[in-house]
């Protein structure tokens, strides 16, 4: 039949008569309505296609996003709406029509259209600014109104009312052009742009301006905003090039920290204000501060869960009306067209993409408000630390520890319960709505059903409160275990030259035992609650259909019983995560609790010259901060935030009547440290300008104190502190007692923030002798030196510390003992040329504390202190003359430091030490596997494809090398249990499908069979459930302990390979890198891959079986399922690659974060006395917005996925439905299976991307710990066996070199070339050369450490290298250079192996000469030795080592530059014991110093690997020439 506009009834009178008026004829009206649109798209497509492009805005901003016309978001909310009724409309014609009346449809269609197109050239209008043409619009929304009113006006005269659906669309149309023309009004009315002679004139927004501002999730418009559209250029751009921080910019004023903190702080004074007497509540605050986005998420939620249950309802209707059919009607009432199983089918899809939509928008406005209170709490945090009392940090009241935890944990667990907040009030309500509509459906067995499902949470609570627990002794374990491992790493050289490795390595075994066990407990909760995740639904489903048969003795229809079991599968989501939420809720309290009690700890004294507030210039426009500009920040006190023209105050000026050459005087004052007793009493002194003041006194005087209290870090009790107002100064350049360095170059430690004048820096690098050190570096100055100064020594980190008080430009310099970590050249060329040179030099006035009294002579003026007081002031001829006793008294301790025993300089070890640290690696070798893969990556990087595949390829190599280190058995049990789970659900569903279709044969078959028949399907039904319910345990088991076998496997591997490594794997792997594998890395290993894995297994199979059975009952699905397929393989293929980038920035920019406030807090008296409170502020500002910026690009991907994926599951969802209710009408109840089971895949897809993505990130750590295991072991066999070697071998210590080449690899040259030597059994041997000569490596060639390639060396008659190393290594005995102790008892550093009895310990310590010591310890042999042996002096460990080797008594003592760091009187003892100890057996000296082996009977004296020299030492001293003569003589 031919279609016509407005049909082909040839009847008189028909579509086409006018007879009764143009008006009165349907069909014209339609035809009318049809004509505003046409104009639309008539006008506006030449416009859109034509003329675009030319034009641009004025000013340089991010074009597509500046939304500035008034009534925006209004307009698309109402073009959206007006979208859905013109589908309505649309459907309503088709639906309808029976006699093909195209007028029926046509106009809804190109409504829609216009609708569509209007929307378009309103948003190329507004962002290229051009409101004049918005008039087309206007005339649009006017024409359309009046044509839809003279429609709704003809039905109302013919008695068309609301019964008839076409009535209400209609009206509802009027309404919508109605409120549309209103927003047009309105815009010309604020903008002026036509009809008024002065146009308003706009600015885009600060923000907008900023081309670095990336973050745009607030300025672009709703779809976009909805859609993430924004994102689009970022994740698709990652796949070609890594996403770097640039690429994501600086975050809106908006969303700062400093602006969040300004709103968070505004409210928590007010409070303070309002009640002074009562403690402001933070909780008060956050909800004045951060509510209004908390509100607008949750109404976001609620949209979205009451958007949840349309689910069921419409598989109710489709299911139901696939079981009846309707007549059609020409005029449709309106209940008729939700009858309609294909309006339905649309309707859900509508319904779930807008209930997607909702929920991804409640989550992205929780995550921002989160970020942004995180924020703001830190830099709340960052400003009271800075204002921290000195006494809390120094009495211990605040610990570093509480102060790291505030910021990494208790901020971060607010951050949690601001995300999961709007499900606190939005579970309830879903609950309840659940309940509700199940009720509905199945009366009281429903409510069986739930009772299952509420009664069972409790036990996920406590199985939620148990994981937390074990998870906290799991923690204390891997502690335990790192710090073992840590020690061993440390020690390693020692442990394989006593041949230790395997003892050290059990006892990391069997703390890793205990961790395991843990760990066991942890993967037992964990699976049991993944069990009652999977298990509840199927449990409910049983006992209500169960309970419904036994009540009713009959069996829920299709329809009830699938919109029952989607009811059943979104109710178990609130219930789940109740626990969570009740578990953060609980945190949350504890955290707020704590920071309120620091936010309220003691602050320093309020001194004038403080400045109390966040420093930072606030320029931004307070757009978002509801103010009009910087000035009306603060009515109450704008000058508080304002600080661009800030002068600091200065501290209390003198009056002009006290003396002007004094720059700082206290009188009469008493300080404490906020405990109630006085550190200092009576204080009354004097700094004269300009001199140099040193103060001086025994160890705990109080001359530190003195120092800080004039710096006003101590409370005064009486008294007062002036400050010459003429200094006219800034700060005081502090140099304080325990050096603090910054996490960053030499440099800027050193200049600290002042400018950099290459002269000055110079000279204070020459003045604390710190360039022959800044040589050594990698770098140079330019060398980060890391968190704390840990790469330095204590020396080299002071003089960097006294270097940056000398750099800075001030016109007072407080040095606090900086002579205390420095030998005595050091110290000398510092106090010449550092203090009275440079400092005096420029007239600054010098106040130093210190205990070498041989630097009094250069004192200008001296305070002497004695407990608390001041004992004498004056200068040094003062004090002679009027307290003779105090100067004898000093003159006795001057002569005593001069007689001190000058050992060879420290400083040169500690250079020593630092060369070895840095140049131990070959370069090759200083790459992390990461950096090298990296490498690879550069050199492909022209050809994009390449780059491209290897960033978006899943490592299925690692996965596979992850699954068999957990055993096949495992994997077996895992992999045939998920797939049995998962054919038993489906099963128990089909079952489900079968007894509910049971119901519509009572009419056919004999009643009898139909019961008979029902019951078997019944009883199948149970036995299919407790079987699925059994197999939910297996699987959720079978993948938790597969986790752990791997864990322990890789683990194990892992510490073998390590232990079993050659030296040259240590000196060429930095310490670092190898503990990360077994901290960061392992713990990933143990705890994070293993819920991943479950995750990705079950979600993977759920929508597998999902597209299985829909496709089983309608195969035409699996065409639209190709470009379906399509589109998530390249979602999930870009979303990988750029959630990788950002979780790697996120990772990266919150240790820098962290660092800093760990930092301030130890560093705070410097700060505070250089007065850089808001430089640091600044910093932290910067860093916090870094790292919120990540995080906040990280969310927002993570959004762009959810988004992406929910609408391909709504894609699914309407394929399904249309192709069940097209194909042929299969029976409801599959059909009811299909749809539940389109609907369970929209919530799993996006969590297979998020698990593979997830799982991509852990396995780099497999892939780490890997790399580790392919490393060479040494060869322990050897090719004689231990039997065969004598017990007492070597008995007499008799050495033979044969023709001895070593090197350290392979790779390598040789360093010791062609070595002859004999040692004879006894003898006392001498070896020395210069720094790199090869004594060392002839150390080790002794211990086969090294590559002996060439020659051999025999001791008492056997080759070393035929020996097992484990034979060799524990029969000869080394004192190292370094000496090591490890923590545990001293019983246990003397004979780990526990083979001696306590008298030969006893006898080893009384001749290292420590027996009386150790036998005053508490403990005697088991006493405590702390990490590293830090409890005894560095003589005392060499001393401990000494003891060690003699435990042994081996007839060879190899000692390895044994004496070079210890002082002369632990040497000479050093000496002694080896000389009579050791006097019948072979003793082989690497000599630091030349001066200890003059009387050797033979000295081997080596050159560049090769042996020169080998004669008695008097014999080579007698020849003049000899190498050894010039080594004595240079002494070196």
């Amino acid at each position: 039949m031919p279609l016509s506009f407005c049909g082909n009834n040839k009847v008189p009178n028909g579509s086409y008569s006018v007879d009764n008026g143009v008006l009165n004829n349907g069909c014209f009206v339609d035809a009318l309505n049809l004509v505003p649109h046409v104009f639309l798209l008539f006008i506006t497509f030449p416009i859109l296609f034509i003329g675009w492009g030319s034009q641009s805005s004025k000013v340089q901003i991010h074009h597509n996003t500046w939304l500035h016309f008034p009534g925006h978001n209004m307009r698309w909310i109402l073009t959206f709406l007006l979208l859905f009724i013109h589908v309505c409309e649309f459907a309503e014609g088709i639906v309808s029509n029976t006699t093909n009346h195209l007028h029926l449809f046509m106009p809804a269609f190109m409504g829609f259209i216009a609708a569509t197109t209007s929307v378009v050239y309103y948003h190329n209008i507004e962002t290229s600014n051009f409101p004049k043409l918005l008039l087309v619009l206007f005339i649009y929304w006017v024409l359309a109104f009046i044509t839809k009113s003279i429609k709704l006006w003809k039905f109302a005269e013919f008695g068309i009312r609301f019964k008839y659906l076409r009535f209400c669309i209609t009206a509802l149309l009027v309404i919508l052009y109605g409120l549309l023309m209103a927003v047009e009004i309105n815009v010309i009315r604020v903008r002026k742009y036509v009809f008024f002679t002065n146009p308003q004139k706009v600015k885009p927004p600060e923000d907008l301006q900023d081309l670095g501002v990336r973050f745009l999730q607030p300025f672009v418009n709703l779809l976009s905003k909805a859609t993430y559209w924004w994102m689009n250029p970022l994740i698709i751009g990652a796949h070609k090039r890594p996403i770097e921080l640039k690429k994501i910019g600086k975050l809106p004023i908006a969303m700062r920290a400093l602006t969040n903190y300004l709103r968070l702080k505004d409210a928590y004074e007010d409070q303070r204000v309002k009640d002074p007497d009562r403690p402001p509540s933070i909780w008060r605050s956050m909800y004045r501060a951060f509510g209004r986005p908390i509100l607008l998420s949750s109404t976001f939620r609620y949209l979205a869960d009451l958007l949840g249950f349309a689910g069921p309802l419409c598989i109710y209707g489709i299911v139901r009306n696939l079981e009846e059919n309707y007549f059609r009607v020409y005029f449709m009432h309106t209940t008729e067209l939700l009858e309609n199983s294909s309006v339905l089918a649309v309707l859900l899809f509508l319904a779930l993409v807008l209930q997607r939509t909702f929920l991804q928008a409640s989550y992205y406005v929780t995550i921002e408000t989160g970020i942004n209170l995180r924020g703001a709490l830190l830099a709340m945090i960052y400003n009271k630390i800075l204002r921290l009392s000195t006494s809390n940090m120094s009495m211990g009241e605040m610990t570093l520890g509480q102060i790291n935890n505030l910021v990494a944990i208790e901020t971060n667990q607010l951050m949690w319960f601001l995300f999961l907040c709007p499900n606190l009030w939005a579970m309830p309500v879903q609950i309840v709505m659940g309940v509700i509509l199940l009720y509905n459906f199945l009366s009281w067995s429903a409510l069986v059903g739930a009772s299952v499902i509420v009664l069972l949470a409790p036990v996920q609570y406590l199985i939620a409160t148990k994981l937390a627990e074990t998870q906290k002794s799991t923690l204390e374990h891997s502690t335990d275990r790192l710090k073992q491992t840590t020690e061993i790493l440390k020690g390693i050289k020692l442990l394989k030259l006593y041949a230790w490795e395997d003892i050290f390595c059990d006892s990391v075994e069997q703390t890793r035992g205990q961790e395991l066990t843990s760990l066991r407990t942890f993967a037992f909760y964990t699976s049991m609650s993944i069990f009652m995740n999977a298990a509840i639904p199927i449990a409910a489903v049983l006992a209500t259909f169960g309970v419904h048969h036994f009540l009713t003795n009959s069996i829920p229809s299709p329809s009830q019983a699938f919109a029952a079991l989607a009811l059943f599968h979104i109710l178990v989501t609130p219930l789940f995560l109740l626990s969570t939420v009740v578990r953060f809720a609980v945190k949350a309290l504890v955290s707020v609790q704590k920071l309120g009690e620091f936010l309220q700890s003691d602050e320093i004294g309020d001194d004038s010259w403080r400045n109390g507030d966040i420093s930072v210039s606030l320029d931004v426009g307070k757009k978002n901060l509801g103010m009009v500009s910087t000035k009306a920040i603060n009515r109450k006190q704008p000058m508080r935030y304002q600080m661009d023209n800030y002068k600091q105050p200065s501290r209390r000026a003198m009056r002009p009547s006290e003396t002007e050459d004094v720059a700082v005087k206290v009188s009469n004052g008493s300080f404490t440290w906020g405990n109630n007793q006085l550190t200092l009493s009576d204080i009354s002194i004097r700094i004269p300008t300009g001199q140099l003041t040193m103060i001086v006194g025994q160890v705990g005087c109080g001359k530190s104190s003195l120092l800080l209290a004039m710096l006003g870090e101590m409370q005064a009790v009486a008294g007062i502190v002036y400050w010459n107002e003429s200094e006219n100064r800034n700060s005081v350049a502090y140099a304080a007692q325990k050096s603090w360095l910054l996490n960053a170059t030499v440099e800027d430690n050193i200049t600290f923030g002042s400018p950099f004048n290459k002269q000055r820096y110079k000279a204070v690098i020459d003045a604390c002798s710190l360039q022959p050190d800044i040589d050594l570096l990698p770098f140079g100055d330019q060398t980060e030196i890391g968190e704390r100064g840990i790469n330095l020594s204590g020396g080299q980190r002071q003089r960097i510390c006294v270097a940056r008080a000398l750099y800075q430009n001030t016109n007072i310099v407080f040095l606090d003992d900086p002579f205390s970590a420095l030998d005595i050249h050091l110290s000398d060329h510092l106090m010449q040329e550092g203090i009275l040179k440079f400092l005096q030099d420029d007239k600054r006035t010098v106040v130093l504390v210190t205990h070498k009294l041989q630097y009094l002579i250069h004192a200008d003026w001296i305070i002497a202190m004695k407990d608390g007081s001041v004992l004498r002031e004056g200068t040094l001829k003062d004090i002679q003359t009027h307290d003779t006793e105090l100067y004898d008294h000093w003159k006795t301790l001057m002569n005593r430091q001069d007689q001190e025993l000058e050992k060879d300089s420290q400083t040169t070890l500690e250079r020593k030490t630092l060369r070895r640290a840095f140049y131990s690696r070959e370069p090759k070798n200083q790459m992390d596997d990461e950096d090298e893969e990296e490498e690879e990556e550069e050199e492909d990087d022209d050809n994009f494809s390449t780059t491209t595949s290897r960033r978006s390829k899943i490592p299925w190599k690692m996965c596979w090398c992850y699954l068999s280190s957990g055993g096949f058995f495992m994997v077996f049990l895992m992999v045939s249990s998920k797939l049995l789970k998962h054919s038993v659900i489906v099963a128990i569903d089909y079952c489900l499908n079968c007894v509910t279709n049971c119901h519509s044969l009572y009419e056919i078959l004999v009643c009898s069979v139909t019961l008979q028949q029902d019951l078997y399907y019944l009883h199948v039904f149970f036995v299919l459930c407790a079987t699925g319910i059994i197999l939910c345990l297996i699987t959720s088991l079978s993948v938790e302990f597969l986790g752990l076998s791997a864990a322990t496997n890789l683990h194990h591997n892992l510490l073998n390979k390590i232990i079993h490594a050659p030296i040259r794997f240590f000196d060429v792997t930095p310490l670092g890198q190898i503990l990360n594998r077994f901290s960061a890395d392992t713990n990933i290993i143990d705890q994070h891959i293993p819920p991943t894995l479950e995750s990705l297994t079950r979600s993977t199979l759920l929508c597998l079986s999902a597209i299985g059975v829909i496709a089983s009952i309608t195969p035409a699905f699996l065409v639209a399922l190709v470009p379906l397929a399509v589109a998530f393989y390249f979602i999930q293929k870009y979303f990988r690659v750029a959630s990788k980038d950002l979780q790697d920035l996120d990772d990266s920019t919150q240790l820098p974060l962290l660092c800093h406030f760990s930092e301030t807090a130890e560093g705070l008296t410097t700060i505070r006395a250089f007065r850089h409170e808001a430089k640091f502020k600044q910093r932290m500002l910067e860093l916090t917005d870094t790292n919120n910026t990540a995080y906040l690009f990280l969310s927002a991907a993570n959004r762009w996925l959810e988004v992406r994926t929910d609408y391909l599951g709504a894609a699914i969802v309407l394929t399904v439905a249309v192709a069940s209710i097209w194909s042929g009408r299969p029976a409801g109840g599959l059909v009811g299976l299909g749809l539940t089971y389109a609907l369970t895949i929209t919530n799993y897809l996006n969590w297979v991307v998020r698990n593979l993505a997830d799982l991509e990130v852990q396995m780099a750590a497999v892939k780490k710990v890997n790399s580790f295991l392919g490393t060479e072991s040494e060869n322990y066999e050897g090719s004689m066996d231990a039997s065969q070697v004598p017990e007492n071998w070597p008995h007499d210590g008799e050495i033979k070199i044969h023709d001895l080449c070593v090197r350290y690899d392979p790779m390598l040259k040789p360093v010791l070339k062609h070595v002859n030597a004999y040692i004879k059994p006894g003898q006392k041997v001498g070896i020395c050369g210069r720094t790199g000569s090869g004594k060392s490596s002839l150390s080790l060639a002794f211990f086969n450490m090294v590559d002996i390639f060439e020659g051999k060396i025999v001791i008492d008659g056997i080759d070393i290298c035929k020996l097992p190393l484990q034979t060799l290594r524990s029969r000869l005995s080394i004192i190292l250079q370094d000496p090591v102790l490890f923590s545990g008892s001293i019983r246990f550093n003397l004979d780990p192996e526990r083979k001696c009895t306590d008298d030969r310990l006893w006898e080893a310590l009384e001749i290292a000469q420590l027996k009386n010591m150790v036998k005053a310890l508490p403990g005697g042999l088991d006493a405590v030795v702390t990490e590293g042996g830090e409890n005894f002096s560095v003589g005392q460990r060499q001393l401990f080592c000494l003891a060690r080797a003699f435990v042994r008594k081996s007839s060879i003592l190899i000692m390895d530059e044994a004496t070079a760091s210890i002082d002369m009187a632990t040497e000479n003892i050093l000496q002694k014991v080896v000389m009579t100890a050791f006097a019948d057996r072979t003793v082989v000296t690497i000599a630091h110093r030349v001066s200890s082996i003059l009387d050797s009977e033979q000295v081997l004296v080596f050159s560049s690997g090769i042996l020169v020299e080998s004669d008695s030492g008097p014999n080579l001293l007698a020849q003049e020439e000899s190498l050894f003569a010039v080594l004595v003589r240079t002494h070196k």
